[in-house]
C-alpha cells in the first residue's frame, strides 16, 4: 500500500466544483471551519468564477484572498490528473456523478489519493467498484462515495446504533427519514438522471455481484420493505429505494461488530396517510416520465444546475432520522438529526469527511469503502462538534 507522501503534496483538501451551489456552500463551510495549517484550495473549470468565489470568501473570512485556485475540468483526464496528484483528499460536487464522475476517480485511485463525493447514484458507485477498486487497493487510495446526506446519516446513524447493541448475536434495525427540505437543480437533475437508468442500474449491480466478496460465516442483507405504519414512530413508513440502505449494508459487510446475521430496511416516514398516498404517486409520475427523454430533459429544465433553496428557505429545513435497533433481547432508539439537509448540512458532511480522511487517525482502509468504515467514530464525533446530533431516544 502507497500512502501519499505527506510533503510532497502541497494541498491537504482540494474542493472540486466549488463554483456550483452545494460547492459553494461547501467552500464556505471550509472557509470558517479549516483548521490553521490545513493546506486547501478551490478548483473547478473556469477560473473567473473561481476567482469571484474566493473575493466573496474573503469578504468574510480575509485569510482566504490569497486561496490557491485550480483550473481542472471533469472531461479533461490530463487536469484531473495533475488534481488528484496535488492533494491528499480531493472533495468532489461534480454530478451526475454518471456522466461527469468517472475521471476523477480513476485519477485518484491512479495517484493514491482519497476522494469523497456526494452522489447518491447506485449505477455510478457499482461501476466505480469495477473499474477502479483494485487499482484503489493497490494504491492505498480510499475512494468514499456518497459523504452528504446519502448517506452519512444512514451510515452513522446504523453505525451509532449498533454500538448500543449486543455483539455477537444477530442485529435488525429499521431507519424511518423525515425532512420538509426542498430540492437544487443539481440534485433533481441526479435523481431524474438515475430515474431514467434503470437498466444500465440493474446491469451495474449484477457485475458488481460478480466481483465483490461477501463476509465468510456472516449474514447481510438490506431487503425493500412494504409500505406499513410503524408503530415505533406513528408514522407510515414507505420503502425508500435509494442508495442508503446500500450503504449501510456495505458497512455492516466489512464491521464484524454489526453481527453474524444483520439486516437494515429504510424507509420515508410520513404523518398522514393521504400525503403517503399522494407522494407515491407522484414519485411514480416522476419515474414514468424519466423514461422518455423529451419529458426527462424538460423536467431538468425546470430547475436549473447551480440553482438552489435561498438562505431563509434552508435556514428553516430539517431533518430527521430514527433508527429502531433490535438484538439479544435489546431494543434501542436512536435519532439522528439536523437542519437543512440537502444544502448546509449535506456541505458541512462533506468538509467534515474530507477533513476527517486528510488530517484524523483512522483505520487502516483502502479500495471503496463507507464513511462508517473508512472513518468510523471520527467522523461521527467531528459532525457532532459541528452541530449534527446523534442520540439514543429510548432504551429497553
Amino acid at each position: 500500500m502507497n500512502r501519499q507522501n505527506g510533503a510532497a503534496r502541497p494541498y491537504d483538501v482540494v474542493l472540486f466544483g466549488a463554483t456550483g451551489f452545494v460547492g459553494g456552500l461547501t467552500a464556505a463551510y471550509l472557509a470558517a471551519r479549516a483548521p490553521d495549517g490545513c493546506r486547501w484550495a478551490l478548483a473547478g473549470r473556469d477560473r473567473a468564477r473561481l476567482e469571484r468565489l474566493r473575493t466573496r470568501l474573503a469578504v468574510r473570512h480575509p485569510h482566504c484572498a490569497d486561496l490557491p485556485l485550480l483550473e481542472a475540468d471533469a472531461d479533461d483526464a490530463g487536469s484531473l490528473r495533475a488534481l488528484a496528484e496535488s492533494a491528499h483528499v480531493v472533495a468532489t460536487t461534480v454530478g451526475p456523478y454518471v456522466w461527469y464522475g468517472e475521471k476523477l476517480v480513476a485519477a485518484c485511485a491512479e495517484a493514491g489519493t482519497d476522494y469523497t463525493d456526494l452522489t447518491g447514484e447506485a449505477e455510478f458507485v457499482d461501476r466505480m467498484y469495477v473499474e477502479h477498486e483494485t487499482r484503489a487497493r493497490e494504491t492505498g487510495s480510499r475512494i468514499v462515495h456518497a459523504c452528504g446526506f446519502d448517506s452519512v446519516p444512514h451510515d452513522l446513524g446504523v453505525y451509532f446504533t449498533v454500538g448500543r447493541l449486543p455483539e455477537g448475536v444477530p442485529l435488525r434495525i429499521d431507519g424511518f427519514v423525515r425532512s420538509n427540505a426542498a430540492v437544487s437543480g443539481g440534485t433533481f437533475a441526479s435523481a431524474l438522471t438515475a430515474m431514467g437508468r434503470g437498466p444500465q442500474m440493474l446491469r451495474a449491480a449484477r457485475e458488481r455481484r460478480l466481483y465483490e466478496p461477501r463476509p465468510a460465516g456472516r449474514r447481510v442483507h438490506a431487503p425493500l420493505a412494504r409500505p406499513r405504519f410503524s408503530p415505533e414512530t406513528g408514522t407510515w413508513a414507505l420503502p425508500l429505494p435509494t442508495l442508503d440502505a446500500q450503504v449501510v449494508a456495505r458497512s455492516a459487510r466489512a464491521l464484524e461488530r454489526y453481527g453474524p446475521d444483520f439486516r437494515y430496511r429504510h424507509y420515508a416516514s410520513v404523518k398522514h396517510l393521504p400525503v403517503a398516498l399522494g407522494g407515491t404517486a407522484a414519485i411514480g409520475a416522476l419515474l414514468g416520465a424519466a423514461q422518455v427523454p423529451a419529458a426527462r430533459d424538460w423536467l431538468m429544465g425546470r430547475l436549473e444546475p447551480g440553482a438552489g433553496p435561498d438562505e431563509e428557505r434552508r435556514r428553516c429545513s430539517w431533518f430527521t432520522v430514527r433508527f429502531v435497533g433490535e438484538g439479544g433481547g435489546r431494543r434501542v432508539f436512536t435519532e439522528v438529526s439536523g437542519g437543512d439537509p440537502g444544502y448546509g448540512e449535506t456541505a458541512k458532511m462533506l468538509a467534515e469527511s474530507a477533513l476527517c480522511l486528510a488530517l484524523d487517525e483512522l483505520p487502516a482502509t483502502s479500495g471503496q469503502v463507507t464513511t462508517a468504515a473508512a472513518m468510523g467514530d471520527a467522523l461521527l464525533e467531528r459532525l457532532r462538534t459541528a452541530g449534527l446530533r446523534f442520540r439514543v431516544a429510548a432504551e429497553r
